[in-house]
Formats: C-alpha cells, structure tokens, sequence
C-alpha cells in the first residue's frame, strides 16, 4: 500500500477496483487527438483508472474519503460495464495496518456517484447492512437532497442500496465544514450539485483532494472536465480558481482515481511535475510513445 505523511497525518491509499473506463467519460468534449498525447487508451477507447479510498490518520482518529466499488452487490453486466480488472481488497488493505471497517471514525464524501459510494454498504445473507457502522458521514447537504431525490440523469448512479442502509449515520454541511483541525470540506459543485472536496492544512502546507473536479493528474487544465459532470461550467470555474491558488503556493494534490500518481506538486506553471508519489499498483495499461505530452517529473519521484 502507498503511504504518504503529511506531518502529523498519514495517507494510506486502500486496494480498491482497478477498472478501463471510456475516455469520453474522463476527458468530456475534449478530442482523443488531444487527450491521447496525455494519457493511455486501448482499441475500445478506454482508459485505466483506480477507485482507491484513501485512509487519514490523524490525531487518533481513522478518516476515509470515498469507498470505492462494493462488487459484492455488482452483477455479472454490472461488471462488464464498469470494466473491471480487478476487485481489489479494501477489508485486507485495512487488516494489514491493524483496523476494521468499525474502527473508521469518519468517512468524508466527496459525491455519491456509485464508484464512490458503494462500498459504503454491503450485502450479508442477502440484508444490506452499513460497512463502516461506526462512522459519522460527512457531505454536503445538495448531495443528500439530490441522492434521496434523484433526477432522471442521476438515478443510475445514486443507488438506494448504497444509501439506505446509512441513514442514521449521515451529517451534512452547507458550504463548508472543520471535520478536525486542519482537514476541511468545500462545497465545489460541478461534477454533481453538491460534489465536495477536502482541504488539509499543516504547518502551513496545504494539500488538496479535488476529487472528481481534478480526475487525473494530466487534468489541469480547468477546460478539461469530465463527460459525466452535471454542471461542466460551475466545474471548470471551481477548478479556475483552485488551480490558481494552488499552483501559486505550491500545494500538493491527492489523487483518488489516478493510476499513475498518488501525489503530486506541480511547478508553477502547472506545465511539469516537481514532486510526485508514484502508485505502486499496477495500471491496467500503461503509457507508450504515443504519450509524448505527458507532464514530466523535472525533481522528485517517489515509489
């Protein structure tokens, strides 16, 4: 497992699926022409990508963002669909560092589109039942409205399954919320109405997951914006903004469904890489000489 400390916290990234998603759900209306001197693609036009949850721990505390895809409620289309390689492991990737699902304390989501949210609940003997039963869960208060009230282009993917059985444990915040000292969710919008992302801050530095407003770490450029985001224009003014405070001082960024990086620190320009913590899995395609505009890593890469 990758494992990045940022001082006093430490980010473990959890097995979660390893699936080839269509590169039009990743990249939107931009051309594979482009995109695809960035970013790897098969014949089907497919791209990798990871659905890893990542662990916080902090102060005592266990904190996760997002769940991954609970496949144990998945059919065999269901699979075939969301074009999964790998199952992943996330019940092992806690028991090797000596937790349970009971010993998450707070899980912090970010939207509940289904490769977020499913792997909130889970089935036992044929009853859905909460995962992580002891957690407070955070997001914003429009993602709960809009999850229990779906719109025609939303029900597909705000499963009651994986809600329901959570109820009790939900706490929504309107704009923003101190989930502890230092970690902070922000109401973003755009890749849903109520799409979130968590800030951390300590001595100083600042690290920022954008979740599904930054995809991938070639994503930069604020035009780019995923196929799938409800509102594409407040999702490319959320990330205009955020990508002008964070290259100018020198954040870091955590990625969720990133293949290739766990981490990464841009130069100012946002053009290169100064600082990146590579993923340890195994991408389920890799990039070739077709890549030729790949950021490149000009200082330090970390495996």
């Amino acid at each position: 497992m990758d494992q990045y400390v940022f001082h006093e916290m430490t980010f473990t990234w959890l097995d979660g699926i390893t699936f080839n998603m269509d590169g039009g759900t990743l990249f939107g209306p931009v051309p594979r022409a482009i995109w695809g001197r960035f970013y790897p693609y098969n014949k089907n036009n497919q791209i990798p990508c990871n659905a890893d949850p990542i662990l916080i721990q902090y102060q005592d505390k266990n904190y996760l963002i997002d769940t991954s895809l609970g496949l144990d409620k998945a059919t065999a289309k269901a699979r075939r669909n969301a074009g999964v390689q790998s199952d992943g492991d996330i019940l092992g990737s806690l028991q090797k560092l000596g937790l349970t699902p009971e010993d998450i304390d707070v899980i912090m989501m970010t939207h509940m589109h289904n490769d977020h949210a499913s792997g909130l609940t889970y089935l036992d003997n044929g009853e859905l039942k909460s995962r992580y039963p002891n957690a407070v869960i955070y997001m914003s208060e429009e993602e709960w409205e809009d999850v229990r009230n779906p719109a025609t282009r939303t029900q597909k993917t705000y499963l009651k399954e994986n809600w329901e059985p959570i109820v009790e444990q939900v706490q929504t915040f309107e704009e923003k919320l101190e989930v502890a000292p230092g970690i902070t969710m922000e109401l973003t919008g755009g890749h849903t109405r109520g799409h979130a992302m968590v800030r951390f801050e300590q001595n100083d530095e600042t690290a920022l997951h954008m979740a599904d407003i930054l995809l991938s770490f070639v994503h930069v450029n604020p035009l780019w914006v995923g196929g799938v985001d409800d509102y594409p224009l407040d999702s490319i003014s959320a990330k205009q903004e955020l990508m002008d405070e964070a290259l100018k001082n020198n954040y870091s960024f955590l990625f969720y469904h990133d293949p290739f990086y766990r981490v990464v620190r841009y130069t100012d320009d946002g053009k290169n890489i100064e600082y990146a913590l590579a993923c340890s899995k195994e991408p389920s395609m890799p990039m070739t000489d077709e890549q030729d505009k790949t950021y490149q890593v000009i200082g330090t890469l970390e495996k």
